[in-house]
């Protein structure tokens, strides 16, 4: 919901610009392309949430998103000359966005693609399980060990952004560059051409950032407390000094946030890599933790799939 609000709000933004300035300079044209990977984006982690029908909603997004794009581009000049400016202006917005939303999305295919792959190789290779909760020796609660990254998601939002500007700001100094080539190949071609060869290099390096500062992690709810021990820290939060935790299970985005009592915890699993035998995401909390928070005066929220549990205190 955030991305796509994010993405509306720059749309709409370089559209007011477009027609103040009456031309596409580059903060309107960043602003549309920035406005279009939030759109596809958001669209693109849609169809993983969806349990049924998620990959023929990517690939039918996509297609069209193509489609319209290289339309524009064949045939758009006359159209664009026949219609009144705001409309006009919309249609440039709308087909420059479809950029980084149609590479995006042809990215998440590839993903996919490479992950059936994988999963066909790792028929044969030893089954990995989801980490276990496992009784704590002392008596108190239980714990379970990941392994992750200590990050926070706006500034993995702002890395992505940041990965989509120099990406989208390269491929245009390319694309002037290349102008022969460009006109040969056809410029809808030349930009998806550009978006693979730019872009995944440039997220395989934030993956591999990432997953080089994976660290060990052990998380123990007992009857009145959380402890998390990252590598040689530890920070314990009672329950009743806790202000807001987030429990994500699966996906990239699988993390703990905590906050509360001098302590501010965000610890992506999603983005780690897992200990040999493990799948990077979070184990189910338990029945007796959501009684216990809930007894120490937490209000609980889920996730329509339920699972992103978030806990968070009233503040009257």
């Amino acid at each position: 919901m955030k991305a796509t609000i994010c993405g509306l709000v720059l749309l709409t933004a370089a559209f007011f610009a477009m027609l103040i300035t009456n031309d596409l300079g580059i903060v309107p044209l960043l602003l549309m392309l920035v406005g279009g990977w939030c759109l596809g984006f958001a669209v693109l982690n849609l169809t993983f949430r969806m349990r049924r029908n998620g990959l023929f909603l990517h690939i039918a997004v996509t297609v069209v998103l193509c489609a319209e794009g290289f339309a524009m581009v064949e045939f758009g000049g006359p159209l664009l000359a026949a219609l009144p400016e705001p409309v006009g202006v919309a249609l440039v917005v709308v087909q420059m966005a479809t950029i980084t939303a149609a590479g995006w999305l042809l990215l998440g295919l590839i993903g996919r693609v490479t992950d059936a792959l994988a999963r066909r190789e790792r028929k044969n290779a030893p089954t990995r399980t989801t980490p276990e909760w496992e009784r704590d020796p002392s008596g108190d609660g239980s714990f379970v060990s990941v392994r992750m990254v200590e990050t926070r998601m706006r500034r993995l939002t702002c890395a992505i952004v940041a990965i989509v500007v120099f990406v989208s700001g390269a491929g245009i100094a390319l694309l002037i560059a290349l102008d022969d080539a460009v006109m040969r190949v056809g410029p809808k071609l030349s930009i998806v051409i550009m978006g693979l060869v730019l872009g995944l290099p440039a997220y395989g390096v934030l993956a591999t950032v990432l997953r080089r500062r994976t660290r060990d992690c052990r998380i123990a709810f007992g009857n009145d407390e959380v402890r998390v021990a990252v590598g040689g820290d530890t920070s314990v939060v009672r329950f009743a000094d806790i202000e807001r935790l987030r429990w994500r299970c699966d996906s990239d985005c699988a993390r703990l946030e905590l906050r509360g009592s001098d302590v501010d915890l965000s610890l992506f699993t999603g983005l780690a890599k897992p200990a040999p035998g493990r799948t990077a995401e979070l184990p189910a909390l338990p029945r007796r933790v959501f009684t216990r928070l809930e007894g120490a005066g937490l209000d609980v929220s889920r996730s329509r799939r339920g699972d992103v549990v978030i806990f968070s205190r009233t503040v009257s």
